[in-house]
């Protein structure tokens, strides 16, 4: 029972901060039998390494990401500590001149860019080297040692226990999202108003995993499975689609002759329902590791154009607002066509342990609850019209 979940992506994401404090406390023990076992001196580094390069990163990504700018900070921190050290300078004060320049240099170069805390850690290795000035090599060797054993053993244990991975968050994250705007566009077309939906608390919720994401993308692209442009755009694409469907959310019921002339659009509601039940397909395929395969039909706007180009309210004012209606449902369907390519041609997205493991989490009967909603919306317009 538990072998299985050792590789068990959505296992991993729901259980994330349980497993990140468990693969913390694992480290820490492996860290501390390490240096008890071997008497390892100034051993409380390694303790600090350890706990700084895991941090608050759950996934692969991140850790990797970090170990790896602090393993180079500290290499480069403690050989220029060592040589200042070694070298036989004329003139005692200049070991903290020399290490001053050196931290200033690494400053300006890693400054508001994404190797900061290479720059960081190069200062630090560096200032535990030369220590307070009393220049010994032992004490400098086992403090530059200390740092990369920490930062070894906090990588070796994310990777290897239960290991959660930045892409699948960013899976996950992705399907939450879908699955939300999938509902709020329903919601938003339904003849009843779903009263199970708070729509600002989702369109909140969707803008955090947003941003949120936006936080993955170094992490994602340090495992190699796809790269920023990529990432980019899906965000992107995420982050228009929830505009969208926010406009169409606000501009409904702003005129309720408008809304007459929208409601007799014949097949138009047929549309919105389909659009509707595509993108929480797309939700549940990308959730279950699936190939995306999901056909979205553009809208038909030609159809409608009589009456919304001739909408006018009862006093013969001209109305703007069926048109502006029909163009943000159409744009809602072609983002998610787009999104729906993007998400088709990345061929690294689909998880064939996902897809062995996702009937035991249930996650197979993710779409059938919008499908179900739109097919009684269909029996109840049906009825209307009869």
């Amino acid at each position: 029972m538990i072998l299985p979940r050792l590789r068990d992506p959505y296992f991993n994401y729901q259980h994330r901060r349980k497993l990140h404090v468990l693969r913390i406390v694992l480290a820490l023990c492996f860290t501390f039998g390490i240096i008890e076992f071997f008497a390892i001196q100034h051993s409380g580094w390694a303790l600090v390494s350890t706990i700084m390069v895991m941090g608050n990163l759950p996934h692969i990504g991140g850790v990797l990401d970090k170990g790896r700018q602090r393993l180079l900070g500290t290499l480069l921190g403690a050989g220029w500590g060592l040589l200042l050290i070694l070298l036989p300078l004329p003139w005692p004060p200049l070991v903290p001149v020399a290490a001053l320049a050196g931290i200033a240099v690494a400053t300006w170069l890693t400054f508001s860019n994404r190797h900061g805390y290479s720059g960081l850690m190069f200062a630090i290795s560096l200032l535990l080297v030369i220590g307070d000035g009393t220049q010994e090599l032992g004490i400098a060797l086992w403090r530059a040692f200390d740092v990369l054993l920490g930062t070894l053993v906090g990588i070796a244990v994310t990777v290897l226990v239960l290991p959660q991975k930045a892409t699948d968050m960013m899976r996950f994250m992705l399907a939450d999202n879908l699955d939300r705007m999938a509902r709020l566009y329903h919601a938003h077309t339904s003849a009843t108003a779903a009263p199970d939906i708070d729509a600002r608390e989702m369109l909140k919720a969707t803008s955090s995993l947003l941003v949120k994401q936006r936080g993955l993308v170094d992490a994602i692209h340090r495992e190699r499975r796809l790269s920023r442009d990529e990432l980019d755009d899906l965000i992107s694409l995420q982050r228009r689609m929830l505009s969208t469907i926010e406009l169409l959310l606000e501009t409904h019921w702003t005129s309720r002759d408008g809304h007459e002339h929208i409601d007799a659009m014949s097949g138009l509601r047929e549309e919105q329902h389909t659009l509707a039940r595509g993108i929480g397909t797309l939700a549940f395929q990308v959730r279950t590791g699936q190939p995306v395969d999901v056909t979205i039909t553009p809208f038909e706007l030609q159809r409608h154009a009589e009456l919304a180009g001739n909408a006018r309210s009862t006093d013969g004012r001209m109305l703007f607002s069926p048109s502006g209606y029909l163009w943000l449902n159409r744009e809602l369907a072609r983002l998610t066509a787009d999104l729906t390519r993007r998400l088709g041609g990345l061929e690294r997205l689909p998880s064939r342990r996902l897809r062995r493991r996702a009937p035991h989490h249930g996650l197979n009967e993710a779409p059938s609850a919008i499908t179900r909603a739109t097919t009684q919306e269909g029996k109840a317009d049906d009825r209307r019209q009869a």
